[in-house]
């Protein structure tokens, strides 16, 4: 289990996404710089606020969950830090950089639901779109990019469906291809937005054996997951949204009756059983 990484104190941003100068410098970020760092992120969407001074960082590598209501910016959170959705106000930084800088060593696998599966190409096509971004422009992917691809579909247990139409997959193998797609670009550091959602078991095993191996090789890996039964298995360290951060580090530590009744206060349902699963340290049935 990682040691829980603290929010960071910085100077506050003299704009959105830039620092002073002299900020980083001036905190304890020079000695050990965060893998990742949210800073007073706000996210609007119109007048409506999604997000609200999200501080955050991680300093190690490790599997991380986001963990949430439905509607509590947990999918936001990972897109605006992909510059996917516009800030309001704050920062975020990858190794103490902007996203700009280290575009490269980030992956994004997003949520099926956001895929045209009817699109016209084949699973081995999809996969060798991570290496694009290596190639850089005009350059067309080639023997080695294919090896990549082909041993990438291997990890997730689909180096035999490589010219299967990707519409033609079911939901778990979908999946595991834009998983296979985010090795392919050898990122530091993954973003999965709900990974584990409408799959099959077999696939969810795939999934998190995969990621088990990413951060075994010093990868950070961030999920958005809605399943609190079984974050205390796979999660090493989880931040708790409701739009503003309740609460964040190691999974036994945080994910506490009192956390989930802040987190959760709009869903009293759920909160009794789930209460109980955690103080018990088993899940429900």
């Amino acid at each position: 289990m990682p040691a829980r990484t603290q929010p960071l104190t910085l100077a506050k941003p003299n704009a959105v996404g830039n620092f002073p100068a002299d900020s980083l410098a001036d905190s304890h970020v020079n000695a050990v710089t965060p893998l990742l760092e949210f800073h007073d992120l706000t996210v609007a969407y119109g007048r409506r606020p999604v997000l609200w001074n999200i501080d955050l960082s991680i300093s190690t590598a490790c599997l991380f969950g986001i963990i949430g209501p439905n509607g509590a910016g947990k999918s936001t959170l990972i897109k605006a830090a992909l510059g996917l959705v516009p800030l309001a106000g704050g920062a975020v930084r990858f190794f103490g950089q902007p996203l700009a800088r280290v575009r490269r060593q980030v992956g994004y696998v997003p949520q099926r639901e956001t895929v045209d599966w009817d699109f016209p190409v084949n699973v081995l096509d999809v996969v060798l779109m991570g290496t694009y971004a290596r190639l850089g422009w005009f350059r067309r992917p080639g023997f080695q990019q294919r090896q990549l691809a082909r041993e990438s579909l291997a990890r997730v247990g689909l180096a035999d469906l490589a010219t299967r139409q990707i519409g033609k997959l079911s939901g778990g193998q979908q999946q595991r291809v834009f998983l296979a797609r985010a090795l392919a670009q050898e990122a530091d550091i993954y973003f999965l937005d709900e990974p584990m959602a409408g799959v099959d078991a077999r696939s969810q095993e795939q999934i998190f054996r995969v990621l088990s191996e990413l951060r075994a090789a010093g990868k950070l890996v961030v999920v958005v997951h809605h399943d609190l039964r079984t974050a205390s298995e796979w999660f090493d360290s989880i931040a708790m949204v409701d739009m503003r951060l309740v609460a964040a580090g190691p999974t036994a530590t945080v994910l506490t009756p009192e956390n989930l009744r802040r987190t959760y206060a709009g869903h009293l349902d759920v909160l009794d059983e789930i209460g109980r699963a955690v103080e018990q340290g088993g899940r429900t049935p």
